[in-house]
């Protein structure tokens, strides 16, 4: 997984609340398992009609928001299903940071899981990057994982919190299986003092 530690990137506002994982990857999409390929189908049933005509008026398909990679949305943002196909739907079309009043935990953690950061600020906050990313042309965040802040330097500046272990993972770019890998010698180790019983050899080469 890409560590995260410092991303500057342009703004999209995506002024709407509780937008489900639904709206963010349909579950017609859901048939690879690949992480890529999914980006495409981003807010698929907002961006295209149903003939899969482009709908211009979108907030995405604006010409001014085309190289975004910082998601700013409305609270309970993320809420719905479970399927982590919405993190890889955001990543795969290139946002790094998603930003809210509020993130359903499941998507949250997620998106921790998969590189995305997500980070928390005040309704109040929101709307003023909201109101900045719709007034101000290329309108650019730094989003600073080490300081646990957000500013744009024109004036704006905040802070957010997050748990420890969940900041550590995302520097250091340790997904659940990184985690794992950082015992390899201890589980090699493990493994050689505990051979495998002949019968379960048997059974398992037998499958």
């Amino acid at each position: 997984m890409q560590p995260f530690r410092k991303h500057t990137g342009e703004v999209v506002p995506l002024d709407r609340v509780n937008v489900d994982t639904d709206q963010i990857i349909p579950k017609q999409f859901l048939k690879r398992i690949e992480r890529t390929g999914f980006g495409e189908f981003l807010f698929y049933d907002w961006r295209f009609t149903g003939d899969g005509t482009k709908k211009s008026d979108f907030v995405l398909h604006q010409p001014r928001y085309a190289n975004a990679t910082i998601l700013v949305a409305g609270k309970n943002f993320g809420c719905g299903s479970s399927r982590e196909h919405a993190v890889w739907a955001l990543a795969d079309y290139g946002f790094r940071v998603v930003i809210a009043s509020s993130l359903a935990d499941i998507f949250a953690n997620n998106s921790l899981k998969n590189g995305l950061l997500t980070v928390t600020l005040t309704e109040e906050q929101v709307a003023e990057i909201m109101r900045r990313a719709r007034d101000t042309a290329n309108y650019q965040l730094s989003v600073d994982l080490e300081k646990l802040t957000v500013e744009d330097g024109q004036g704006f500046s905040a802070t957010f919190a997050m748990d420890d272990f969940a900041r550590h993972c995302l520097l250091n770019g340790l997904d659940d299986i990184g985690l794992t890998l950082r015992h390899e010698a201890e589980i090699a180790a493990y493994e050689a003092e505990h051979p495998v019983r002949g019968e379960m050899k048997a059974l398992s080469e037998a499958t």
